[in-house]
């Protein structure tokens, strides 16, 4: 199933760490070749001489090992965290422990595996365990959150027996589930290689004055996730945001923006050339007519007059030439009605439709609950995560729109 993949496992001092060796087992049955890093606290739970012999490579531990020195013909001592970091499909770390998370979120690199992470050029899977206080403290959270914006997927810790004794979350998933994860992550699909995709996020911003303005709830979470998706099945991706808190790859062309204007502007300038198009981004619908040069003052009341945006949209639709448009709707009610009415009007390939009031699909989750619908079906999907979202819509493209 994994034949000729390379995958490297980094395992920190945890007392999950003994579970490796039935992991890497299953990872060499499978075909696949191993090499395994562990931290110098890992040592003290599984001995390296059982991982090398198992992974049929040698163990690395120490950064400069001191080995490699003796041999004058080696010529990459000390380098290893570099070739490593490029020889890989992808990088499991596990068990990952509340230590080695927070230096990789802070990209402290005083180990050889935290070196390789930050040398790796491939995909990383981190496999989480501690004890459940650790794991639920608001600073471990916080930094899973942001493992997870840079792209690094999560294999969530299960509930069980603790090593303190204790039951709770933050037992590390058991071998045959990380090999399952792992074996599903290199099945992803690599099939918009050669295609080229612009994609819009978040909100956009109308100001009323210096200091405040309009806008909407939008997190941009939904548009980030598709570009993300598009970009690991090969697509060259250029990602059009209002302003957000998220980061993407550096490969993707990011191009931020702030009003509706901005982002149409930015949108017609990068369209050439592009198969396909996803607006996802919540572009506001209205705009001051007027804008103060000063900030308004505290007054018992003040009127505003607007004026429309520029309908992105139906400007993409009414120029659709060589690449597909899909779109979103946002709808509380008459929702299949007035998503296949969008769908219509602005000439649409394929409409996403989701309700923000769905327990689950509001604004900011990492979850969505949608519904695709074309000019022939309509298919209401689960309530799923966000990039599975995202992937939902590509496989639509490719099956359909491609």
């Amino acid at each position: 199933m994994l034949k000729g993949k390379k995958i490297l496992v980094g395992i920190s001092g945890g007392i999950a760490a003994y579970k490796i060796c039935n992991l890497v087992r299953l990872f060499i049955k499978a075909g696949a070749e191993v090499r395994v890093i562990m931290t110098p606290s890992a040592t003290k739970f599984v001995s390296p001489l059982t991982l090398s012999v198992l992974s049929r490579n040698e163990v690395i531990i120490n950064i400069f090992n001191e080995s490699d020195f003796s041999k004058a013909e080696s010529v990459n001592a000390g380098t290893w965290h570099i070739e490593y970091g490029m020889w890989a499909d992808v990088f499991l770390i596990a068990p990952a422990t509340a230590n080695t998370i927070a230096k990789i979120v802070c990209g402290i690199s005083d180990n050889f595996l935290l070196s390789a992470v930050l040398a790796s050029r491939c995909g990383i899977i981190v496999a989480p365990t501690m004890d459940e206080d650790m794991f639920k403290a608001q600073i471990t959270q916080d930094n899973i959150k942001k493992l997870r914006e840079r792209g690094i997927k999560i294999i969530e810790p299960i509930e069980g027996e603790l090593a303190s004794g204790l039951n709770g979350i933050g037992k590390m998933a058991e071998p045959e589930d990380i090999f399952e994860f792992v074996r599903l992550y290199l099945k992803d699909k690599k099939d918009l290689i050669n295609k080229k995709v612009l994609v819009t996020a978040g909100p956009t911003v109308e100001s009323i004055d210096p200091v405040r303005f309009i806008s909407n709830y939008s997190s941009g979470k939904m548009g980030f996730e598709i570009a993300k998706a598009a970009f690991e099945r090969g697509a060259e991706v250029t990602l059009i945001s209002g302003p957000v808190n998220l980061s993407a790859h550096s490969k993707i062309k990011r191009i931020d923006v702030q009003s509706a204007q901005e982002m149409f502007t930015a949108v017609k300038d990068n369209i050439k050339g592009k198969d396909f198009v996803v607006m996802a981004a919540a572009v506001s619908d209205f705009k001051p007519k007027n804008i103060s040069g000063r900030k308004i003052k505290s007054i018992n009341e003040f009127n505003l007059s607007f004026s429309y945006t520029t309908d992105i949209l139906h400007y993409l639709g009414k120029n659709k030439k060589r690449f597909k448009l899909i779109g979103f709707a946002l709808e509380t009610e008459n929702e299949i009605a007035n998503a296949k009415k969008k769908l219509k009007s602005k000439n649409l390939d394929m409409i996403v439709l989701n309700n923000p009031s769905v327990e689950g699909a509001g604004f900011g989750t990492d979850t969505n609950k949608v519904t695709l619908i074309d000019k022939k079906d309509v298919t209401e999907l689960p309530l799923m995560s966000k990039r599975d979202v995202a992937d939902s819509i590509l496989d639509y493209y490719v099956k359909n729109l491609s």
